[in-house]
């Protein structure tokens, strides 16, 4: 079993990341009243912005998970905490597929290997929406630093943001005892 992270081809995978975001477990992703051509415009935008990236995570070459960078340097989220020089800013949406089941830890521990390696990486930045309460328990199980709860207001989105963060070091850690512990 391999787990490999891939750039999204928003005219290929359109389709694909339409039925992971228009659904209700996605909610909090924002795009559950999208059509396809609405995701396909969402993610050309991002592929085509240097501070934005997305990338599809794959279990055996099957699509299980969908990372997302940004630079809050650039981007309007990072005025909303106090920035680092190295912090890359993540989204994670993992599917509701069958064959993720029992291989989510592996999906997440390659998530964080791929982001600490990109270049300049020190810290990872995750705001999740306080109210996603799976995605609150998820940072707290992979041991990342709380920091503040805001009423974040960007142009696309308005949530109550719980950020967290993890040192580069701490993720690349988690990545190898995952690989070393052989799960």
């Amino acid at each position: 079993m391999t787990v490999a992270i891939r750039p999204v081809v928003p005219e290929r995978d359109a389709a694909l990341l339409h039925t992971w975001v228009s659904t209700p477990r996605a909610e909090f992703w924002g795009m559950t009243d999208h059509s396809v051509a609405d995701v396909a415009l969402v993610y050309t935008y991002i592929v085509e912005q240097a501070h934005l990236a997305a990338y599809l995570i794959e279990v055996d070459e099957a699509p299980v998970g969908l990372l997302q960078t940004y630079d809050p340097e650039v981007d309007e989220i990072g005025r909303w905490y106090d920035r680092l020089p190295g912090d890359v800013g993540i989204h994670l949406l993992l599917a509701d597929d069958r064959r993720r089941a029992g291989r989510t830890a592996e999906v997440i521990a390659a998530g964080l290997d791929f982001v600490a390696h990109l270049p300049g990486c020190r810290r990872l930045v995750f705001e999740p929406d306080a109210r996603n309460t799976a995605s609150v328990a998820m940072m707290e199980r992979v041991g990342c630093e709380r920091g503040p709860l805001v009423d974040l207001r960007t142009s696309i989105a308005e949530k109550p943001a719980q950020f967290f963060f993890l040192d580069r070091e701490r993720a690349l850690e988690i990545a190898r005892g995952f690989a070393l512990s052989g799960q």
